[in-house]
């Protein structure tokens, strides 16, 4: 065979459409991993050092995307990752950002500087694939957050309220809490009729949030972009990154991407609650199941704090290591109000004698019975709408209608009764 058929033959190298960049790549094995699968031999690797060296090279122009690899550990280099940044951004080139234990502060500085896509490490399953391609959409088409018309909130800004925050965080999982969330935020939005309060729903539980799924809303880039830069974030802004449902309940979606829970701090929160109450009646708030370094925020500004659970040993449990440690904190816990989901029947005697030693066992005073709604409540969820317009006499709708008038009695007349006081000073 001739060497020119012989050149023939020999497969041409692939062009190398990304490069991974990081102090060490080995460190992230499963970056290595998902690199392969993704584009095969296309992408190569650089670390800190050469990446700005080589974005300034012609070959750099062939590049769709870089992802940059961080840890801890790389935050005493973290001027030289923003040029990485700024170098890449000046190329046209997408950059994507894998970090592991980077603090928020950092995190939201690179998201600000030109960051397009954020991926938690260790990587979620199929969750890189997904940055790529987004990354890789044109600068004409729709934005990812596009909506409908129908899903985009209409009122305005006013400044004007001073809002009743009500949380709602389940003691364990499947205990209701983004049900009641929901559904409480559902109700307490038409409780006054055609004089109907402004309602906003906050979705914190900011990686598994499904506020967006209960509602059938689509989640939003702009929630993310909000969260990452809350210096910037006025009234206009938060209201901007909400959605409404049927034109009564406004909703702050959690991010479409899964981003870790740290990455607002209490700062971040208390200025987030605040334009929420300043501009609404009701601020309700769907909790994270785990406790935050930003929990007793949220604490400190609620007027009360719902927490549900259920008739078993895990809430219990939880429970107990709850009031346990808001008390060694000298936390305020008299705002908990617990709401037993899924309670005992009003004929049920020995389910009733059993919610009384649970309260007796973990002294607490258990005030909310929200009866099982059966299979309805879950079928609602997935059709995306609340029980009060899929289900309205469903016993568990009923059970939250009365929670939500009750709050607003309460509420309403404290106002009136701080009228009659700044009228007699």
């Amino acid at each position: 065979m001739s060497s020119s058929a012989n050149a023939v033959l020999q497969a041409e190298p692939a062009p190398i459409r990304a490069c991974t960049v990081s102090r060490d790549v080995q460190i992230f094995d499963l970056l290595i991993e998902d690199m392969e699968a993704a584009l095969g031999e296309a992408w190569g690797d650089l670390g800190f050092s050469d990446a700005l060296s080589f974005l300034e090279q012609p070959d750099a122009g062939d590049l769709e995307f870089i992802a940059i690899a961080l840890d801890a550990e790389d935050e005493a280099d973290l001027s030289l990752v923003i040029d990485i940044v700024a170098a890449a951004k000046a190329r046209d080139i997408k950059v994507i950002l894998i970090t592991e234990d980077v603090s928020p502060a950092s995190l939201h500085k690179l998201l600000k500087e030109g960051g397009d896509e954020f991926v938690p490490y260790p990587l979620p399953e199929g969750e890189l694939v997904r940055a790529i391609t987004r990354s890789r959409q044109p600068a004409h088409a729709a934005p990812v957050d596009d909506v409908p018309d129908e899903n985009r909130t209409k009122i305005k800004a006013t400044g004007d309220r001073s809002g009743v925050v009500i949380p709602v965080q389940g003691m364990a999982g499947g205990t209701g809490s983004t049900t009641l969330a929901v559904n409480l935020a559902w109700e307490l939005a038409g409780v006054d009729g055609a004089d109907a309060a402004r309602v906003v729903l906050l979705d914190l539980d900011l990686q598994s949030g499904s506020v967006s799924t209960y509602l059938d809303l689509p989640r939003r880039e702009a929630v993310l972009e909000l969260l990452s830069n809350t210096d910037a974030m006025d009234s206009d802004a938060f209201m901007q990154a909400l959605l409404t449902f049927q034109d009564k309940l406004q909703v702050l979606t959690s991010p479409s991407d899964l981003i870790p829970l740290d990455l607002i701090g209490p700062g971040d929160v208390q200025k987030l609650i605040e334009i929420a109450r300043t501009n609404f009646d009701y601020v309700v708030i769907d909790m994270p199941k785990t406790v935050v370094e930003w929990t007793e925020t949220v604490l400190s500004e609620a007027h009360i704090y719902l927490a549900t659970l259920e008739l078993d040993m895990r809430s219990a449990q939880n429970t107990l290591r709850l009031k346990r440690a808001m008390q060694a904190e000298d936390l305020p816990f008299d705002k908990f109000r617990f709401a037993l989901n899924r309670a005992p029947g009003f004929t049920d005697l020995s389910g009733k004698s059993r919610v009384k030693r649970l309260a007796e066992s973990l002294g607490i005073a258990i005030e909310v019975l929200l009866p099982d709604g059966g299979k309805p409540v879950a079928q609602q969820a997935d059709h995306g709408v609340p029980l009060g317009v899929g289900v309205p006499k469903n016993a568990l709708r009923k059970e939250i209608m009365k929670l939500a008038r009750s709050i607003h009695e309460i509420n309403v007349g404290e106002e009136v009764e701080g009228r009659k006081k700044a009228r007699k000073t």
